[in-house]
């Protein structure tokens, strides 16, 4: 298993906390991506962020109010297609891709992998599909995808978690763990490390929180345009900060054994670039 750290969409600037220690400067706001490669499953996409036709046409695929507040800087080649190609693979090298939820922030790039599977919660695809809501963006998923929901009502408990299950499809290393709370079937995908690379699970927890001082004792607090983002999109706020109170939990009581990382901090998608191994950047 080699997992890479993709940003696979910057927008708009993001102040960073209160930093006594002056370490922290503005960044642009990231969609962080993982591409998992597997050994029996091939290419593995956790989130895609946006992908070549948004770029080519923004208006339509992500809509003038999303633009004009994320102001996602839409370059071809922080889309996850042409990352995979600079690594050497080929778009349907990607047989699965998981996402947390169908923000059209983590939607766009669903387009360039259309042979691939699309593994999400039930819930999830109901609420997008279904229901519906301003928030989602059926265009990201005009091509049909091939989707694979899993239900609330099964899996088993892992480390303090309700519900987790494995893919179909994909190795044990792979994991889908219910999240709810920043929208309907939100989920976080954990992904085992390979053995000397850290912690041994990595916890993608999606937009379950914006800034890793609301998970991590002792950071900073969060910034007010992350606070104000969450407050205007999230589902169930009860719900969600349950789930964010339990990730804190299990970041302090389990150190060794999961590392957690969100969609959206750059200053943590910073960090885990730089601590990777040359051969995962």
């Amino acid at each position: 298993m080699r997992i890479h750290h993709l940003n696979c969409g910057s927008m708009r600037e993001v102040a960073p906390p209160s930093d006594p220690d002056g370490a922290l400067r503005p960044l642009p706001a990231v969609c962080h991506c993982l591409l998992v490669e597997t050994d029996s499953a091939g290419l593995v996409l956790v989130e895609t962020g946006y992908g070549t036709l948004d770029v080519r046409d923004p208006q339509r695929r992500l809509g003038p109010d999303f633009l004009a507040w994320a102001q996602p800087v839409l370059d071809p080649e922080e889309t996850a297609v042409h990352q995979l190609q600079r690594l050497g693979y080929a778009p349907d090298d990607v047989r699965h891709v998981v996402v947390t939820h169908l923000h059209r922030d983590h939607t766009g790039g669903l387009a360039d992998f259309p042979h691939a599977r699309v593994h999400l919660h039930e819930a999830e695809h109901r609420a997008a599909t279904v229901v519906g809501h301003d928030r989602y963006l059926p265009a990201h998923w005009a091509h049909d995808p091939s989707w694979v929901t899993y239900s609330g009502d099964d899996g088993e408990r892992w480390l303090g978690f309700d519900g987790v299950q494995q893919l179909a499809g994909l190795p044990p290393e792979v994991l889908l763990v219910p999240l709810a709370g920043h929208t309907p079937g939100h989920v976080a995908v954990a992904v085992r490390r390979p053995t000397g690379a850290g912690s041994a699970w990595l916890l993608h927890a999606g937009d379950t929180y914006f800034y890793r001082g609301e998970v991590q004792p002792g950071l900073p607090p969060t910034p007010p345009a992350f606070d104000a983002l969450q407050a205007s999109v999230e589902t169930d706020r009860p719900l969600r900060l349950r789930n964010v109170d339990r990730l804190r939990a299990l970041l302090a009581e389990q150190p060794d054994q999961v590392d957690v990382i969100s969609a959206h901090d750059p200053w943590e998608f910073a960090r885990h670039r730089q601590d990777a191994p040359a051969s995962l950047a």
